[in-house]
């Protein structure tokens, strides 16, 4: 049974001044030229599936890529076309040395007046050893200022990335990038664990990196953790932390398995408990090729391990009005052995995963799904 809350909207922005070492996204250096034909499709799709849909988008993702590399006016020209609620959370990923060097103030209060409200930032890291060791062209101080023209604009709800695991990081330059991200106003921190990618130049080079081992990783995570909520961010997902009413209402609808559109090369969508996806190939996308269908979606196995990504986790009375059903007796069972470890809590009518949970949440998943 699905939920009849208004999806949310991803647009997929391929678009990338260099690649980094450990990304395996879909992203490529594009021409300006290039770039106004795929804003051209993308607003051709939007169109199309503004009727499909039926009704507002309750929130607008631009994920890539480096979205910011479209620049303010084609970014604007797109969301003019979006049917939006009166609230719609409107989220837009930058990179730190794109808006450093090619965007002004103007341009940025002009995204803000197309309906940009929350901004996404690349940082990975405040230490300028460990961002030249990922490729990330701005320094810190470039980074800041960023975040400043960003505040300039008005935008208080900004987010900055953190990267965890990467070479030269130890706990305390964990410590020192959160400090940063405080003292600098974030009011959301994305912090996640680097993970070698089949295909990018850092698995070619892997052995020579120097990473930390395993538990080296799962202390990190845990100190990264501890240290956020001691600045006010609060964990509400596994890699997520946000200062209280800051949380990204975006994705929040995938942990919760609602529905959501994302167009663009790459890019996957869940609507009318149907899945389907468009090629990672950006001229079969702006030639109209057809998405592809990737079958149904929605089930209660799907919805649980989305739900405990979530410091919430499952609860009986969201899982019945979605099913008909409470949680089964028997998952309930199979969790409290894990809740005497310290890996999950558990009552009668709920499941949740503590932060030593989400570690080795994939494990525990299996296990309560049998």
């Amino acid at each position: 049974m699905m939920t009849t809350e208004l999806p949310g909207l991803y647009i997929h922005v391929p678009f990338c001044s260099s690649k980094c070492p450990y990304c395996d996204f879909y992203s490529l250096v594009a021409s300006d030229e290039l770039k106004d034909r795929y804003t051209d499709a993308l607003i051709k799709n939007i169109i199309l599936y503004n009727n499909q849909v039926g009704g507002a988008f309750s929130t607008v993702y631009f994920g890539g890529g480096t979205p910011s590399l479209l620049g303010s006016e084609r970014l604007s020209s797109i969301l003019n076309n979006v049917s939006r609620t009166p609230d719609c959370e409107v989220t837009v990923e930058c990179n730190p040395s794109d808006l450093c060097k090619n965007w002004s103030f103007k341009d940025m209060e002009a995204l803000v007046k197309a309906g940009a409200n929350r901004i996404s930032m690349g940082m990975q890291s405040a230490v300028d050893e460990e961002r030249k060791a990922l490729g990330r062209q701005a320094d810190r101080e470039q980074v800041k200022r960023a975040v400043e023209l960003v505040k300039s604009a008005g935008i208080d709800n900004f987010s900055l990335d953190l990267m965890l695991g990467i070479p030269h990081q130890t706990i305390d330059s964990i410590k020192e990038s959160i400090e940063f991200c405080a003292e600098n106003g974030a009011k959301h921190v994305s912090s996640y664990l680097l993970k070698i990618e089949q295909g990018t130049p850092f698995e070619k080079v892997e052995k020579l990196l120097n990473l930390p081992d395993e538990d080296e990783c799962c202390d990190m995570y845990l100190a990264a953790c501890k240290c956020l909520e001691e600045h006010g961010y609060k964990q509400y997902e596994i890699s997520n932390f946000a200062v209280p009413s800051y949380e990204s209402r975006h994705n929040l609808i995938y942990w919760d398995c609602r529905e959501y559109l994302g167009l663009g090369a790459s890019a996957h969508s869940f609507i009318g408990g149907k899945r389907f996806y468009f090629e990672r190939d950006i001229n079969k996308f702006i030639e109209e090729a057809q998405p592809i269908q990737d079958g149904e979606g929605g089930s209660f196995e799907e919805y649980v391990m989305l739900r405990l990504r979530l410091n919430e986790g499952l609860q009986s009375d969201q899982v019945r009005a979605r099913f008909g059903f409470d949680i089964p007796p028997e998952m309930l069972e199979r969790a409290r052995k894990f809740e005497k470890n310290g890996m999950a809590k558990v009552t009668e009518t709920s499941i949740s995963l503590t932060t030593e949970g989400f570690l080795v949440s994939n494990a525990i998943i299996a296990n309560l799904l049998n």
